[in-house]
């Protein structure tokens, strides 16, 4: 296994980790007790944040040293269910408003979905072609 020893450019930085930190819960204790100490968040969420910016598999992390695949996907799969990341992308926004000012006019709040032009009757009880048997092909008329 050729694991990356030196910083690769996508690790976090200390101000981003600064204020992501805050935003995840407590670690939860395993129920008995006798489980091998955690991942670091910092380490976890380093691997987290790899796979999301350069869209490789979560199997790969394993050859890179920083955390394992499993302890980052079982970690991305509970900070999801807290709201972490939603909590995160919601603060990014709202400083970045305030630096730049973000022009909300543009921006739809909801869509309307439509149905298909030719898309049929809705739960019609028959197909319009015309009957087939299995794995029996269509004359060419």
């Amino acid at each position: 296994m050729n694991q990356c020893k030196h910083d690769d450019g996508f690790r976090m930085s200390d101000t981003l980790w600064e204020q992501m930190e805050p935003l995840l819960p407590a670690a939860k204790s395993h129920p008995l007790g006798c489980h091998r100490p955690r991942v670091p968040n910092r380490a976890a969420m380093d691997a987290i944040l790899l796979v999301l910016r350069t869209g490789m598999q979560w199997n790969a992390l394993d050859s890179t040293g920083i955390c394992t695949c499993s302890s980052a996907y079982r970690r991305f799969r509970e900070w999801i269910d807290a709201g972490v990341f939603a909590k995160f992308w919601r603060l990014g926004l709202l400083e970045y408003d305030e630096l730049q000012g973000i022009d909300w006019s543009w921006l739809a709040m909801d869509g309307a979905l439509t149905k298909a032009p030719l898309g049929g009757k809705k739960n019609r009880t028959e197909s319009l072609r015309p009957r087939q048997r299995r794995r029996q092909t269509q004359h060419a008329h």
